[in-house]
């Protein structure tokens, strides 16, 4: 029974506006060739930068600048801020999802009466 709750649950987030826009967008950002080449950049660089840290070095100025300009490059991106925009819906839905299995979890942890159905 709780199987068929959880997945019963799983098939309703599915068919909700927050996930079927977060999927949208996602897709939409996948398919932005010139966002995926910032977003892979970025991502390079940041990773160059954790390994020089890593190892006890500094970042250079000059890749602190290209990080910089190259965050700011992406968040400008009208596809990207849609996508953020639309996953940040989605995380507060599935916030509120959370607190709402918590609170039936507080209610059943209190009731003497057990029910299977």
């Amino acid at each position: 029974m709780l199987q068929d709750r959880a997945t019963e649950l799983g098939r309703m987030i599915g068919q909700s506006d927050e996930y079927k826009t977060v999927k949208r967008t996602s897709d939409a950002l996948n398919e932005d060739r010139d966002a995926v080449t910032l977003i892979r950049q970025l991502e390079g660089l940041r990773q160059e930068a954790q390994q020089m840290i890593a190892r006890g070095e500094n970042p250079t100025a000059e890749m602190e600048e290209q990080l910089d300009g190259l965050l700011e490059k992406v968040q400008t991106n009208a596809t990207y801020q849609r996508a953020i925009a639309a996953q940040d819906n989605f995380d507060k839905l599935m916030l509120r999802v959370n607190e709402w299995i918590s609170e039936g979890i507080r209610k059943g942890a209190a009731s003497p009466i057990i029910t299977l159905g």
